[in-house]
């Protein structure tokens, strides 16, 4: 069952969708080519969540990727590759240094080829482990096991995105990342999300307009009681779209990912505003050089409204071998 948490005012139920996403490249020292993340047993990956407070509720795969959706939104394992991304008060980071051993002891991969993580601001941050309870104690723990960078985009005292990455390496192969974090959201639209209106996670993605939104995708969804979904879905080559959705009014949130390559994310983020009708969101678009998503800032810093939502912020980053585009859009209240 989804968690929910108590919020102090007005007796409401309060559950903070904003997620912590971490996402780990690993490389062999040794150029060790039969090393593989997808053969770490399932019984492992349980006792490696534990430490973050979530569970799996069910699995797929491909020939490139294993996607589980979990109690508190998802992760993926490919060869080389580890996404896990948590909601509510989860203790994603807790999991590092034990993730680094495992991967480590079972299946050979001894380097970190990059580290990423990232949050939006929570809208209680109160609620969270200590650990996070701010990104400056989140930088100090992974301090502890790297050599890092961190940074922060948008506005410190509203809305902002924030990220660590390790100070040196990259992933040379084609990568990126395409994020659309939305709040304030139509009730009309949330309600789709609810026991109340669907049986389950399937009658959701079909009402919502989900499975329109990248045709062809295999899809693992989750209807949550009394309410909240999950989906992860799978396309060949490697390429994956994860959605979750907390539907309450007074704290609705929706987070949209994706590492599907396009040189231009503007038909792509038309569908998902239609879908989901948020009064607010932020994007981010992460691609290294090698992917042809690389330039997609280029298009993106001329467009200053998007379907009737107006540009507050937009920032570009360059880092080591990754472009970074960040923008922030809201609807005018009436």
């Amino acid at each position: 069952l989804r968690p929910i948490a108590m919020a102090a005012a007005a007796g409401q139920h309060f559950f903070e969708g904003t997620e912590k996403l971490l996402e780990v490249w690993f490389t062999s020292s040794t150029n060790d080519q039969t090393c593989d993340l997808r053969t770490i047993d399932r019984k492992d990956w349980e006792k490696l969540l534990k430490l973050v407070k979530c569970e799996i509720i069910s699995f797929m795969k491909d020939d490139c990727m294993d996607s589980y959706v979990l109690s508190e939104s998802s992760m993926f394992v490919t060869k080389n590759r580890f996404i896990l991304k948590t909601c509510g008060t989860t203790t994603l980071l807790v999991a590092v240094k034990g993730l680094v051993q495992l991967v480590k002891r079972e299946c050979g991969f001894d380097t970190l080829a990059d580290i990423f993580y990232s949050r939006k601001n929570f809208a209680r941050p109160e609620l969270q482990h200590f650990m996070h309870q701010s990104f400056d104690k989140e930088v100090d723990h992974l301090d502890q096991m790297f050599n890092g960078a961190a940074y922060v985009l948008g506005r410190m005292n509203k809305d902002c995105w924030y990220l660590y990455t390790r100070d040196s390496g990259g992933v040379e192969q084609p990568d990126q990342t395409f994020e659309l974090l939305m709040w304030e959201l139509c009730p009309n639209k949330m309600k789709i999300f609810t026991r109340d209106v669907c049986a389950d996670g399937k009658e959701a993605t079909l009402r919502s307009g989900i499975c329109d939104i990248i045709p062809g995708i295999k899809i693992d969804d989750y209807l949550f009681e009394p309410c909240g979904y999950s989906m992860n879905g799978l396309l060949p080559g490697g390429y994956y779209i994860t959605i979750h959705v907390t539907p309450e009014p007074h704290c609705s949130f929706v987070s949209f990912e994706s590492n599907v390559p396009q040189e231009s994310y503007q038909n792509l983020i038309q569908k998902v505003l239609q879908v989901f009708n948020p009064g607010k969101f932020l994007m981010t678009v992460f691609a290294n050089k090698a992917s042809i998503a690389r330039d997609s800032h280029k298009q993106l810093e001329k467009v200053d409204t998007i379907d009737g939502y107006t540009r507050h912020d937009h920032q570009f980053c360059s880092f080591k071998s990754y472009n970074l585009t960040y923008t922030q859009y809201s609807r005018p209240v009436i």
